[in-house]
């Protein structure tokens, strides 16, 4: 029998700010084997990830949407991140949360010094790293981004692999010989894709090369100009580390939820990713990544609306 979801309790509603607040969460338990070569990337937490996500969400007061497996498609993510980017305004705010297999694809656009865009395995067909900066780039000037990214972005597994010494916990990362068949299979596709993202964004930096050259200070308010949203991003891993399964949730989300503790954590954003870092192996180091102007928003007490 299946594990119940485990709602965190809620912290209290906010104050009267007129502000507005909603959010997507997607979990995928496993992907479409016809899209991705015969792989159907079964992992077991995904789903309960998305689902403590939404209920942490509606806590705090945020309308959430969820979308699991079959229903995670590109489709229907790319219209409810689309949909929120209509609807919120300036000192809004956007929470996006993703579980599930992270995959790789060749950079036929020439923006990225590894010749690989990352990308998030939705059920249907990969969504691009590219493809996500450009959709947030939608959103109106002044609204609060905030992003949780449980998956893989390293390109060193084998198939299936098992994360050494966890217990035979499976990493979430899409094998790299499935993510070569899949692009071979779809190459036209994500060729396409791709250029057509670079010529519609026309941005003037890489998004990889802005989050790679950024710190927690002043200059962040001064990074990319046309970016007119405040981001933050804080990931399951490095790029060239893998993040873990596990029961009931992923490693990072288990961790995240530990130090959220039912909304009793005091603290600014750093703080809330230190502390969840400090409950994960080594193996496993969390970015946190601003984009924008973000100077304030990092300093906020997190999920606030």
């Amino acid at each position: 029998m299946a594990k119940k979801t485990r709602a965190p309790r809620s912290s209290g509603t906010q104050a009267t700010t007129g502000r507005k607040g909603m959010s997507v969460h997607l979990g995928l338990n496993s992907v479409s084997a016809a899209h991705y070569g015969g792989w159907s990337g079964e992992l077991m937490a995904c789903e309960f990830d998305a689902n403590d996500m939404a209920a942490l969400a509606k806590s705090r007061g945020i309308k959430p949407t969820v979308l699991l497996t079959k229903n995670a498609t590109r489709a229907k993510s790319l219209a409810a991140i689309r949909l929120a980017a209509k609807q919120l305004k300036s000192g809004d705010l956007f929470f996006l949360t993703y579980s599930g297999h992270g995959g790789q694809i060749p950079d036929v656009t020439g923006e990225e010094e590894d010749k690989k865009d990352e990308t998030w395995c939705l059920y249907d067909g990969q969504l691009i790293d590219d493809e996500l900066y450009f959709e947030l780039a939608r959103f109106a000037s002044g609204v609060r981004i905030l992003v949780l990214s449980d998956s893989c972005h390293s390109g060193t597994v084998t198939r299936d692999a098992m994360a050494p010494g966890m217990g035979g916990v499976k990493t979430r990362q899409m094998p790299p010989d499935v993510a070569e068949v899949t692009y071979e299979k779809n190459k036209d596709f994500y060729d396409g894709l791709q250029k057509e993202i670079a010529k519609q964004a026309k941005r003037s930096q890489d998004p990889d090369s802005v989050l790679a050259s950024l710190e927690l200070d002043t200059r962040i308010t001064a990074v990319e100009s046309k970016f007119k949203p405040a981001a933050i991003l804080i990931s399951g891993c490095q790029d060239n580390q893998t993040s873990l399964d596990g029961d009931p949730n992923g490693a990072f989300t288990g961790a995240l939820l530990k130090v959220w503790n039912n909304g009793t954590f005091v603290g600014d954003y750093s703080r809330f990713h230190k502390q969840i870092l400090k409950g994960l192996p080594a193996s496993q180091t969390p970015n946190l990544f601003p984009l924008g102007a973000a100077g304030r928003f990092l300093k906020q007490q997190p999920f606030m609306v």
